[in-house]
């Protein structure tokens, strides 16, 4: 009987498609069970398997992944997806194999009550306060100060998340939030946080261990479209044992620890502060860059780990990976994107992806649905790599027809 691994959902732009290719490489049947096959480009991978169940109905996966049993041994059930997380550890839990705890990860979502959490247990975080309607937003803004981050409660990619430095600025995010464009899958919920302000950091653990601090870089203000991020992170070896301090002090507050962590981090005039903490593998480009820097496979740790397997996070050399996203720059249908081959044929230029076709609609959201492709490279120094990296988006073009009457 062959083994198949079960992945929940999928990722758009994401890194379904690594789980799927890790999978195969360790002789697993990868089978997806997804509500919509046609959002994930991985399900095109040859041999991959895919069906389609409602994946917010908890009874109806049992029943797919009890139907499955007949024809496979399932070594393991996971996700690469935050928003699946939860429900796959359920099923973990249901079928008695390794897996987290369902509890811990779905706290850990809801961004307020991991608020909470974390200050509870003096892990550095904003100062913040949650909001369910305009008057709240606006009282909260004006406790914590000008300027304040306004964000949905619950959420994943920098989602309606925005930098808001007046008043005027405070009621018109809100607004939007509010106002039917942003979707809530509950009853609408905001953080309201103090605005961290300081170089950008992301602790990459599994189990107990850091295994990578990376640094990245945001555009498109008063938005946070992720622009770039480099491993490993140029710090002192002082600054390194603050960030990974506390970053396991997260794990503990949390009850988190069993396999992948992602911990994003501002250094601040108080040292480093807890933006966020993900129960999850971060997605592209994160695992790409680690196994570039360091050549530690996250994906392929996570799925030993996953199936029972013991893992391997030895590092096995230290070199500089960094990506740059490709960021649309107006609204419009995309007339044509090239430049790939030529980009990707430079030395040093490991991976060059495009998430958009030509003649495909541009609609700008403020997130992570900006990026339109990325770039990634790997050398010996930071000046080579990111020379190599430059010299590879030059030679990459694209143009975009703004909509009629715009």
């Amino acid at each position: 009987m062959a083994r198949a691994l079960i992945l929940i959902g999928g990722t758009v732009m994401g890194s379904g498609l690594l789980y799927v290719q890790a999978a195969q490489r360790l002789g697993l049947q990868p089978i997806t069970l997804s509500a919509d096959p046609t959002r994930y480009d991985h399900f095109t991978a040859k041999g991959a398997e895919t069906i389609r169940v409602d994946t917010d109905d908890l009874d109806a996966l049992i029943r797919e992944c009890s139907r499955l049993r007949a024809t496979y041994d399932i070594a393991g059930i996971t996700s690469a997806a935050d928003s699946f997380y939860a429900t796959a550890s359920k099923l973990c839990r249901h079928f008695n194999l390794p897996g987290p705890n369902p509890e811990a990860i779905e706290q850990c979502l809801d961004k307020y009550t991991q608020r909470q959490l974390l200050a509870a247990s003096g892990v550095p975080v904003p100062a913040y306060r949650l909001a369910a309607n305009a008057a709240d937003v606006a009282d909260s803004a004006a406790e914590i100060g000008l300027p304040v981050i306004v964000k949905p409660a619950v959420g994943s990619g920098s989602v309606g998340v925005r930098l808001c430095s007046t008043a005027d600025e405070v009621v018109e995010h809100t607004n939007h939030l509010l106002g039917g464009q942003h979707i809530w899958r509950s009853a609408p919920r905001m953080l309201i946080e103090e605005f961290a302000q300081g170089p950008y950091y992301t602790a990459e653990i599994m189990g107990n261990e850091v295994v990578a601090i990376g640094t990245g870089d945001f555009d498109c203000p008063p938005h946070f479209v992720c622009r770039g991020f480099t491993y490993p992170a140029q710090l002192t070896d002082d600054e390194y044992e603050r960030i990974v301090a506390v970053s396991l002090s997260c794990l503990r507050a949390l009850g988190l620890g069993w396999g992948p962590t992602n911990v994003e981090l501002r250094w601040t005039t108080r040292g480093p502060v807890v933006i966020e903490v993900n129960p999850r593998l971060a997605g592209t480009p994160f695992p790409q860059l680690v196994r570039l820097a360091y050549g530690v496979d996250l994906i392929t740790e996570h799925i030993n780990l996953v199936i029972g397997n013991e893992w391997d996070l030895r590092r096995r050399h230290s070199h500089i990976a960094a990506a740059r996203h490709l960021i649309a720059d107006r609204d419009g249908t995309l007339d044509w994107i090239d430049g790939d081959s030529q980009a990707a044929a430079i030395s040093g230029v490991t991976e060059v992806k495009f998430y958009v076709q030509p003649k495909k609609p541009i609609l700008r959201k403020g997130d992570y649905r900006d990026c339109i492709g990325h770039v990634i490279a790997a050398s010996f120094s930071l000046p080579r790599t990111e020379a190599i990296l430059q010299r590879a988006v030059d030679v990459i073009g694209w143009s975009i027809t703004p909509f009629p009457g715009r």
